[in-house]
């Protein structure tokens, strides 16, 4: 597929976005656009600190490795509340996502993004696309983002599967943490997603959770930040899959394979509840 690229000087207002995305609740077509935007994103140096402390980061001179996605979030919003986009933005479900760090993050005041949608295929429950984020500096490419989400309700041709990465068992616990009835909101301060499911349980009720539930995107960054020491500094790939939602407020459990090239992590909750699976490697 050709992509027609928009090059845009700052995204639309959050604001706009979201009573964009409110105002659209049917699918409203079974085709990806075939547009993508780009822009050029600023480190906004407060945002980052309040991120590092909301997320457990050390300041070592390096982005985290999932700070590009906060910054890229403004520019995805605005691709999934476009009048082209066929699916309704909330209903969406984030069911996989993968980074890949191709050199360090340091020393970065600004990353020029693209993001584009990709890759739409039958599933079981409807069906997925993915979600492409990709961020480059001067010197090229250097930081790339998949993640995959379910669209429900849709029907497409084709074999419907539903995949699902096995989990990892005898792993040792690297870090357990409590996640507060707040954390939603305060998460969503910080980054800028707003989704009613994390914000209250009078607001995820009438999405049909009986609780708020915790960003999927906060859980894998408090991974990430608890296994920095096993990771290197670039050249990694580090992705998850997201199962059952975490109910805050909640403890969960962090295990993880020791040290190395690569590994296996889990987060476990209260009563057997499977939260995340996921993996490291280089590239």
């Amino acid at each position: 597929m050709s992509r027609h690229w928009h090059d845009l000087h700052a995204p639309d207002s959050r604001a706009s976005l979201y009573l964009r995305a409110a105002s659209k609740r049917k699918i409203s077509g079974d085709k990806l656009p075939d547009e993508g935007l780009r822009c050029v994103m600023r480190v906004q140096p407060d945002n980052l600190a309040a991120y590092r402390r909301l997320c457990h980061f050390t300041d070592d001179g390096r982005l985290p490795a999932t700070y590009p996605h906060v910054m890229a979030f403004p520019l995805q919003l605005q691709l999934l509340t476009a009048h082209s986009f066929p699916f309704p933005l909330l209903g969406l479900v984030h069911l996989q996502n993968r980074i890949e760090v191709l050199r360090p993050l340091g020393g970065i005041d600004a990353l020029r993004f693209a993001v584009y949608a990709d890759n739409l295929q039958p599933h079981a429950k409807g069906a997925t696309f993915d979600l492409i984020t990709e961020a480059e500096d001067g010197l090229g490419l250097l930081w790339r983002e998949c993640s995959r989400t379910l669209v429900r309700g849709l029907r497409l041709e084709g074999q419907a599967s539903e995949q699902t990465d096995s989990a990892p068992d005898a792993l040792a616990e690297a870090s357990r943490w409590y996640a507060d009835s707040d954390i939603g909101r305060r998460y969503a301060k910080v980054c800028g997603d707003y989704n009613p499911i994390h914000l209250s349980a009078a607001s995820a009720r009438l999405f049909g959770f009986p609780k708020a539930i915790a960003h999927g995107m906060w859980s894998k960054a408090m991974a990430l930040a608890a296994l920095r020491g096993h990771l290197p500094h670039s050249g990694y790939s580090f992705e998850v899959a997201f199962r059952k939602p975490v109910r805050l407020p909640s403890e969960v459990v962090l295990s993880a394979s020791e040290a190395g090239p690569e590994g296996e992590l889990r987060l476990d909750g209260q009563g057997e509840l499977l939260h995340m699976v996921g993996r490291w490697g280089g590239l």
